[in-house]
């Protein structure tokens, strides 16, 4: 069990037949009245966000999260399968619990799934990923002195915004949590 007082930031917890993270949390204690927790959380299963307040006092059923590495193998249309590379297993993952990171993920590359009670419910790619420009507009020449960006589209089907030098076939190393283009390869 977990108090309200003890969450942090990143905390799992279950409640209301749900698992929730917690996003972002403030100890109150005002000039009169009790004290409180004000907290910004998540479900990892559905997603949903919340606004709640707690009494330091009341305690939960801490959730345990686990975390694997996987490889990405394939979809069929329907479901993405990923293997443990330690026992061979493959898992199927339904498609709305990887779409945000799909796109950088290209076949045989590796991810990091999150797991309760054994069921996946997200994946996260790699920090960082390097892939190839399938298509992007010829830069104007003469125009690289304002900064200037244009969107490419990358081999996995994701698109990033890159400076104007950047070519088709050219590989590029992107930031996937943010979407940003860091350098050429």
């Amino acid at each position: 069990m977990i108090s309200a007082g003890d969450f942090r930031k990143g905390t799992t917890f279950e409640m209301d037949g749900d698992v929730w993270q917690v996003m972002d949390f403030q100890h109150v204690k005002p000039g009169k009245g009790a004290a409180f927790v004000r907290t910004k959380i998540r479900s990892v299963m559905s997603g949903a966000n919340k606004d709640i307040t707690f009494n330091p006092n009341d305690k939960y059923q801490e959730a345990r999260i686990e975390t694997k590495d996987m490889q990405y193998l394939y979809n069929d249309g329907t479901l993405y399968y990923f293997m443990d590379p330690n026992t061979y297993d493959q898992i199927p993952i339904e498609k709305d619990s990887v779409e945000d990171a799909i796109v950088y993920i290209k076949e045989n590359d590796m991810a990091t799934l999150r797991f309760y009670k054994d069921k996946a419910f997200e994946v996260n790619p790699p920090n960082f990923v390097e892939l190839t420009v399938t298509k992007t507009e010829p830069g104007v020449k003469g125009d690289t002195a304002t900064g200037a960006v244009k969107p490419a589209t990358v081999e996995t089907g994701a698109t990033v915004n890159v400076p104007l030098f950047v070519e088709e076939g050219d590989v590029i190393k992107i930031d996937t949590r943010s979407n940003e283009y860091l350098s050429r390869v």
